[in-house]
């Protein structure tokens, strides 16, 4: 039974299928005829190309333009966040202030003191307070109130 379909399959017309993702760069195609359904995919090339793309541009086309002028903007300061920069001990949200509406617990331009607490990430349901590794004035604020942090991402830099 399983031989009599196999020879029933239209294999030129998944050929024929095969070749039209290739000259329209979908990624992938189905036909129905009769009670013959067939699906071509290419899933292997769009996973690849999907993350690049929601990485380097959440919003589309229109953002890589802008990122290439703001990667210089951003690479030079990494290079000094390396050595005075405050990082996320762990994945999570950030908030600057103790409760909503709160004064924020740092702003640019203040002086900080050795485990004075700078900030809040939530993290399953838990605030953490972070304290300040060091004493020092805030020179800049790397995040921003209620965004997604990850483990050893820069959030401050203290000099």
């Amino acid at each position: 039974m399983a031989a009599e379909k196999k020879t029933g399959i239209d294999q030129a017309l998944i050929r024929e299928l095969a070749n039209i993702l290739n000259e329209t760069d979908l990624s992938e195609i189905e036909v129905e005829q009769d009670a013959m359904r067939i699906r071509v995919s290419r899933a292997a090339p769009q996973m690849v190309a999907m993350p690049q793309m929601q990485y380097g541009a959440p919003y589309g086309a229109p953002a890589p333009a802008p990122a290439p002028a703001a990667a210089p903007a951003v690479a030079a300061p990494a290079a000094r966040d390396l050595s005075k920069a405050v990082t996320a001990p762990m994945v999570g949200t950030v908030y600057m202030s103790p409760a909503p509406g709160s004064a924020p617990f740092i702003t640019v331009g203040a002086t900080v003191k050795e485990g004075q607490t700078l900030l809040i990430i939530e993290a399953m349901k838990t605030m953490n307070q972070i304290p300040s590794p060091r004493s020092g004035k805030i020179v800049e604020i790397l995040i921003d109130d209620a965004s997604p942090v990850e483990y050893g991402e820069a959030m401050v830099i203290i000099e």
